[in-house]
């Protein structure tokens, strides 16, 4: 990743008031970026958005994706060089109790992102639509690590949805994208992401924060699950070194960007290490009620982006819970969240130099 490369570049980034967004938002306008973001508002409250500031360093549109008029005048406005779509309705027991509106977003939402870049021309030079891990079509198998060219698919509405936005990339990317002159499209993988200022529904880390604060215990629905846990800044420097690959007409195409092999960790052992960084403070139990069906083992391998991008997870899931847990203290004891927030960013950064 070249830190110079970002100075003054215009980066349209929708979705920038997610946890994911928002982190992404603060680095680039910690490179010097000319940063503009499109979403409705912060999808929780409180939100990292909020608490760090995040909106102090950048432009912004409130607009939801799915109106695609609004969105291709904030990109015929704004300009971008490269856009990031991080925009979505990112919950699987959301997408159980509505799926139209899971669909909606997660589909229709990429589509009218990628017709405002198609539309508007050589403005963009590069777009990177930011999928999940969950695109992949899931046996289940403990040893299973996939690969971008694995089939996509998916159980549930979510994850499904994940998958039509992969194939809604790959059409423009053959059917518009492709020619001299065009802009450069990737896809990138990843999931099941952590790290200080989320407060989303229905996840696994939020939920071990809320318990540890109110003091109630955390309910865990599937301990033996495996899942590909990361630092939220490992998959975001994978997206970073992508975009300036994808600026210099290279790398097009679809990247998974998951932790090392090491790192794919049960549940359990999640909620145990947390607790010891806690000091013993996180109670927890089994969840038996009724829950959706997931997956048993998730993974990925993310040998390509390794050999061709230079990447590599810097944080290992130890690291990331420490980082997670020190945020989530400082934000406790009242200090200045955008500031720690940058540093947690200068300090990562200082790892892939």
């Amino acid at each position: 990743m070249d830190p110079d490369f970002w100075r003054r570049r215009r980066v349209l980034i929708t979705g920038h008031t997610g946890f994911k967004g928002a982190w992404l938002s603060l680095w680039l306008q910690s490179l010097g970026a000319d940063v503009t973001g499109l979403a409705p508002g912060p999808p929780t409250r409180p939100s990292l958005y909020e608490v760090a500031e995040v909106g102090a360093g950048m432009r912004e549109s409130v607009l939801d994706v799915r109106d695609a008029e609004g969105v291709l005048a904030a990109v015929r406005e704004h300009a971008p060089e490269i856009v990031m779509h991080l925009a979505a309705q990112p919950m699987v027991r959301r997408s159980l109790q509505d799926p139209a509106m899971t669909y909606e977003v997660n589909v229709m939402g990429t589509v009218n992102v990628l017709e405002a870049v198609r539309r508007l021309g050589g403005q963009v030079r590069a777009v990177l639509v930011v999928t999940s891990d969950k695109c992949y079509e899931n046996p289940g198998l403990p040893s299973k690590r996939f690969v971008e060219g694995d089939p996509l698919g998916g159980d549930d509405p979510y994850s499904s949805s994940k998958a039509c936005a992969e194939l809604v990339a790959a059409a423009y990317r053959s059917s518009f994208f492709a020619g001299d002159g065009s802009p450069a499209l990737a896809t990138a993988r990843a999931g099941n992401v952590i790290g200080g200022g989320d407060w989303g529904e229905d996840r696994l880390l939020p939920d071990a924060i809320r318990a540890v604060e109110t003091g109630e215990p955390l309910r865990v629905r599937n301990p033996q699950a495996v899942r590909p846990w990361q630092h939220v800044l490992n998959p975001l420097s994978g997206y970073l070194r992508l975009a300036e690959d994808l600026w210099h007409g290279r790398s097009a195409g679809a990247w998974n960007f998951g932790p090392s092999e090491e790192d794919a960790r049960p549940v359990r052992w999640i909620v145990e290490r947390l607790d010891a960084l806690w000091d013993g403070a996180l109670g927890w139990e089994v969840d038996s009620g009724p829950n959706p069906a997931e997956a048993a083992h998730l993974a990925l391998d993310s040998t390509a982006a390794g050999r061709h991008l230079g990447w590599r997870p810097a944080l290992s899931l130890g690291q990331a819970l420490e980082l997670l847990v020190d945020w989530h203290r400082a934000h406790r004891r009242g200090e200045d969240m955008r500031r720690l927030s940058l540093d947690q960013i200068a300090r990562f950064g200082q790892t892939l130099s």
